[in-house]
């Protein structure tokens, strides 16, 4: 993070857990980063003013909650974006992501998924993967007429697995 603060990237960092981005907040603190937070407590108000504010100042790093960010913000200041932990489905963390894909974006954007080995987050990965490769098969017709699941794949796949 320190590499990339004094590189001059701006970085948005996504959690599901505020309280995961409350300990992010005291290393940046450590680290003397300045940083903006964004939770689902949040007034609107008060995020419209981040957002404007990081687009338009020198303050590096934006600590994300998940859902808060997931949707409405605009955030092509930022040219890496890390994942500190995944969520199940895939396509929250891509809207999260999305944040920076936007219209005047002028940065190549690096996007960082942290996964520790041997984890819940692994298992999460693997998961994303399986409901990616489906829904990729079912979007473009292939093989659908020999698809076969057990039971047991099609309650992992919608979440309901043991």
């Amino acid at each position: 993070m320190q590499h990339a603060v004094e590189s001059g990237h701006k970085v948005l960092i996504f959690s599901q857990f505020t309280t995961m981005l409350e300990q992010l907040c005291k290393r940046l603190e450590q680290m003397k980063v300045k940083y903006y937070l964004l939770t689902g407590s949040t007034s609107k108000e008060k995020r419209k003013e981040m957002v404007q504010a990081f687009q338009e100042d020198e303050i590096p790093v934006f600590c994300i909650s998940l859902k808060a960010g997931g949707t409405g913000l605009n955030l092509t200041a930022a040219d890496i974006v890390i994942h500190y932990d995944p969520w199940w489905n895939l396509a929250v963390q891509e809207q999260a992501t999305d944040r920076t894909h936007r219209i005047g974006q002028k940065n190549v954007v690096s996007v960082y998924r942290l996964i520790a080995k041997d984890t819940i987050e692994e298992n999460i990965i693997r998961l994303q993967n399986k409901k990616r490769e489906l829904a990729d098969s079912i979007l473009k017709g292939e093989g659908m007429s020999k698809a076969s699941f057990s039971r047991e794949e099609l309650l992992e796949l919608i979440g309901g697995g043991e």
